[in-house]
């Protein structure tokens, strides 16, 4: 269970789980909606986003000075009328970015191709996000395993300046939906514009950066037949796995042990479970297996999954990090 943000008064809007993992961190369009509608009811619009004064305390008479190199984000609440939030706090070469203008410059990316799938906001509303659908499907071997995995263009940054302007076109694996984000040697997956810079006049750029013609997409295909098509035993598979969670050092403590034990057995059980079932014996079956484990078996920080779905959807660089890493041991182990 995954949030799109929570109001005020704490209501909570859910989505169905195993969706494409930001699905459950925003509003899922089942019908198309143009940039505005999608706005609106992703609870994105008319947050007049602005910059105010950071007053710095001072000693003499217990009063306040306005910082001139500090100030702060507050928006406008959806939920709550007449309420105003502070996001964070930022350096004076901080340019605010409002959300229509984020999402806009997203939709003229792909000039109307795309779908609006998702949208919404995490980190109480910090970070704002939407994915539009592309029409790019790769099937792995259409007439046996019958492997898909659709495309998106994800889109999100945030008013705190903690992350930049970031698109990038996101594989997911549909029957068990984990984001596959893999750095490809030769292509460009991402582009990044700082908080500092306008989106004016960035839009070819992005295109170019992007190459929507689908550049890497053709790459994450071969790669992935690649692995699809390279078998690999039981004994292999447990030859990645310690290579990439080796068996803690003796002497270790009772916890460490238990704790690494519970992984391998974790693994081993997604390995052997019906998202698997095509593909196992593969090793594209490997890679899935551990990047699925990552996307959806991890605990929750301070029990929300908000985390968690962030992590899965792609905005969680360390995330990304590892699960390359994993490409990295999976393909060096079976030769792809």
């Amino acid at each position: 269970m995954h949030n799109l943000e929570t109001a005020a008064d704490g209501r909570v809007a859910f989505a169905t789980l195993r969706e494409p993992a930001w699905h459950q961190l925003g509003t899922v369009f089942e019908e198309e909606v143009s940039t505005g509608e999608m706005l609106d009811l992703a609870h994105l619009s008319k947050w007049n986003v602005q910059l105010e004064d950071m007053p710095v305390p001072v000693r003499v008479c217990y009063t306040y000075e306005k910082s001139k190199d500090f100030f702060l984000v507050v928006r406008d609440n959806p939920f709550e009328e007449n309420q105003r939030d502070i996001l964070g706090v930022v350096g004076n070469r901080y340019r605010v970015m409002q959300n229509e203008s984020l999402f806009e410059f997203a939709d003229n990316l792909l000039d109307g191709g795309g779908r609006w799938e998702t949208a919404g906001s995490i980190k109480g509303g910090r970070v704002v996000f939407g994915s539009l659908s592309l029409q790019r499907e790769i099937v792995l071997d259409p007439e046996g395993a019958s492997d898909q995995i659709n495309t998106y263009l994800l889109v999100h940054t945030s008013h705190d300046g903690s992350v930049s302007v970031q698109a990038s076109v996101t594989p997911v694996r549909v029957v068990c939906q984990n984001t596959l984000n893999m750095a490809l040697r030769g292509v460009i997956q991402s582009f990044k514009i700082r908080h500092t810079q306008s989106l004016d006049g960035k839009v070819e750029e992005a295109r170019r950066a992007l190459d929507l013609s689908f550049t890497y997409m053709d790459k994450f295909e071969e790669e992935a037949k690649a692995l699809f098509e390279t078998e690999i035993t039981v004994d292999k598979f447990a030859a990645i796995i310690n290579t990439l969670y080796p068996m803690p050092e003796i002497g270790s403590s009772k916890a460490t042990i238990t704790k690494w034990e519970n992984k391998v057995k974790q693994i081993d059980e997604i390995y052997n479970s019906s998202t698997v079932d095509n593909i196992r014996g593969t090793a594209w079956g490997a890679f899935n297996t551990l990047t699925e484990r990552l996307d959806w078996y991890r605990t929750p920080r301070k029990g929300s999954g908000e985390s968690v779905a962030a992590a899965a959807s792609g905005f969680d660089p360390m995330t990304n990090a590892e699960k390359n890493r994993i490409l990295s041991v999976v393909k060096e182990l079976t030769t792809v």
